[in-house]
């Protein structure tokens, strides 16, 4: 919601940037979407590496 408001006060201000941006936001996302895919990967290399290091407290009863 605050989002959407702030591009309303941008198009009420500057009408020209906000249409600009409107039209450039796929391309910005399709940019930044191997940096995304790139955090999940690295994300679940970093839970792996944490269940592996965390298996013999678990299998001795640790918390």
């Amino acid at each position: 919601m605050f989002t959407f408001l702030l591009w309303c006060v941008l198009f009420v201000a500057c009408w020209p940037l906000a249409v600009l941006a409107l039209l450039l936001w796929p391309l910005v996302w399709l940019l930044l979407l191997p940096f995304r895919l790139l955090g999940v990967a690295v994300e679940g290399v970093f839970a792996l590496l944490r269940a592996v290091v965390m298996l013999p407290a678990r299998v001795l009863g640790g918390r």
